[in-house]
């Protein structure tokens, strides 16, 4: 039987592979592109269920679900295929309950909960530091920052250490790194934080719900829409589901040969769009450089659980709650977060995660018992009525086959500063795509599409550089030839400040924190204003 001969191959039919095979056949309808797919589905982290609910049955999201205004890559992808998003439902009052085991149930309406004063001006101070930091990562190439093995061989716990001052602002922080990344803030390098942060455009565009932030939008009938719609443009007869890859063969003279579960194909390029966790498990012949190899055994996956519990009326709402708790997870508590998760159609829900430590202790139980945990919990902060519900459906990322882990990988210590240029360099005809090798909003769904359409471009370069504008094929050219830079002391080298400028500095920052944390507790709009404009004032003085 002769060997299938295609132009490309993409290993993967998740929102990045798919992303990289429309832009292929976008810009050359003639290029022959083979999508290959390990599960029976498409859709990669994102998968959409039908459950009971009040109107019948309705769907919802049981992996990424969430896009935001500055997310310019998936909100024009969703746009392009006439799908819509709707507003992650804020309105009301948001239950908080963090400070340790005899802190009391509190609420708020503001973005930011109703923190002490001690532990609003330590919020302030922690944020205004990282804000600082991560304006000096450059996202494309975070060895260059300054300091930059100095902040890639510590934790970012290790840096909560140092400089938070509170009980409760810690808990918080830990309780953002699990529902951000699945990870305990011990288990990645801080500059790995930065830099992700940099990528989302700062730190609380990962946290809020705001316009532009992370949370801001969802998607009318549910994220995986996107690939089942990119499916229809790429060409059902071009995606092969159930055909894991195994191994990726290359030669100077044949090309490249993929093999899968069922056989084997040849091709001119490779676009590898799984985790990195996973692409590590698929055989290289010849081996993968050493970078590559070391990147992808030290990037692990985060640990996340998602349920969603669906009801005969939104309850929640009734009563002047908008569905947003923030808990302190335990041995009562399973979840971190929960959020409205009501439908279009009108259908009542709550959706929560249980992530890094805690999904680890809960996922070793039942499912009853994780079940009627998380109802007990919910009763506890928004009524009796939660006691009272239709349906409880949860995902264990975990166990998902060819995922392992969700949502995202992350960096160990260490990892960034000597692999990092091997996470999108390509290897020989082998190129890499997936949301963690994204520069902008890394770890998100629109990360996925810029991911995937810049690996295309890549590709484009090599096989049919007359679909790409001249700035197109510098671009991909000197990415796909970026040799990873030596770690020369110079990236990190600065100019020391002087002793007058520290305390200067310093005194600045005192200054600053009692001025503005005044301001937050009396007036927060006037006083997030205030030291807004504060900051940038020091940073024209390059305080």
């Amino acid at each position: 039987m002769a060997e299938e001969r295609w132009d490309v191959v993409v290993v993967g039919a998740g929102l990045s592979g798919l992303s990289a095979a429309q832009m292929l056949r976008k810009r050359n309808a003639g290029l022959r592109v083979l999508v290959l797919e390990a599960k029976g589905r498409v859709g990669g982290r994102t998968l959409v269920e039908e459950l009971p609910a009040a109107h019948g049955v309705d769907t919802w999201d049981m992996g990424g679900q969430w896009v935001g205004s500055s997310q310019t890559h998936v909100m024009e992808l969703i746009e392009e295929l006439g799908l819509e998003v709707y507003p992650q439902f804020t309105e009301g009052k948001k239950v908080h309950h963090m400070g340790g085991r005899d802190a009391k149930i509190s609420t708020y309406t503001s973005s930011i909960p109703s923190f002490s004063l001690p532990v609003l001006l330590d919020f302030l101070q922690f944020l205004w530091k990282i804000e600082r930091l991560s304006k000096t990562v450059s996202v494309e190439e975070p060895m260059k920052t300054p300091n930059a093995q100095q902040l890639d061989s510590t934790t970012l716990q290790a840096y909560m250490d140092q400089h938070v001052w509170t009980t409760e602002l810690m808990e918080e922080l830990s309780l953002c790194s699990r529902t951000v990344f699945g990870m305990e803030p011990s288990q990645m390098s801080f500059l790995y934080f930065l830099m992700y942060s940099a990528a989302a455009g700062g730190i609380m565009r990962l946290l809020e719900t705001t316009p532009g932030s992370a949370q801001e939008f969802k998607v009318k009938g549910g994220a995986q829409q996107l690939s089942e719609r990119l499916v229809e443009q790429v060409g059902v007869e071009n995606v092969r589901l159930g055909d894991a890859v195994t191994a990726i063969w290359q030669s100077e003279e044949d090309g490249v040969k993929v093999k899968t579960a069922s056989g084997a194909v040849s091709c001119k390029a490779v676009i590898v769009t799984c985790p990195p966790h996973m692409a590590a498990q698929i055989q290289y012949q010849p081996p993968l450089p050493l970078e590559r190899q070391r990147l992808t055994q030290c990037m692990p996956v985060g640990h996340m659980t998602k349920f969603i519990i669906t009801y005969p009326s939104a309850f929640w709402k009734q009563k002047g709650f908008s569905g947003e708790i923030v808990a302190r997870p335990g041995e009562d508590c399973p979840f971190a977060v929960t959020f409205d998760a009501s439908t279009p159609r009108g259908s009542p829900a709550l959706v929560g995660f249980i992530a890094g430590v805690q999904a680890c202790y809960w996922n070793s139980r039942e499912m009853e018992e994780r079940r009627d945990a998380v109802v007990s919990s919910l009763a506890k902060y928004l009524g009796p009525e939660a006691t009272t519900y239709i349906h409880y459906q949860e995902k264990d990322w975990s166990k998902e086959e060819y995922n392992g882990g969700c949502p995202v990988n992350v960096m160990v210590p260490g990892v960034l500063t000597y692999y990092h240029p091997a996470l999108r360099k390509p290897c020989g005809r082998i190129h890499w795509a997936g949301t963690e090798t994204a520069t902008q909003w890394c770890g998100y769904l629109s990360g996925a599409v810029q991911a995937g359409r810049r690996a295309a471009l890549e590709v484009l370069s090599g096989v049919c550089p007359s679909a790409l504008s001249e700035d197109e094929l510098r671009a991909a050219r000197a990415r796909s030839n970026r040799v990873p830079a030596h770690l020369a002391e110079s990236w990190n080298r600065r100019s020391s400040r002087t002793a007058s400028r520290i305390f200067f500095s310093l005194a600045v920052t005192v200054g600053v924190l009692s001025v503005g944390g005044a301001l937050f507790w009396a007036m927060p709009e006037r006083g997030r204003n205030w030291m807004d404009q504060v900051s940038v004032l020091l940073q024209r003085k390059g305080v």
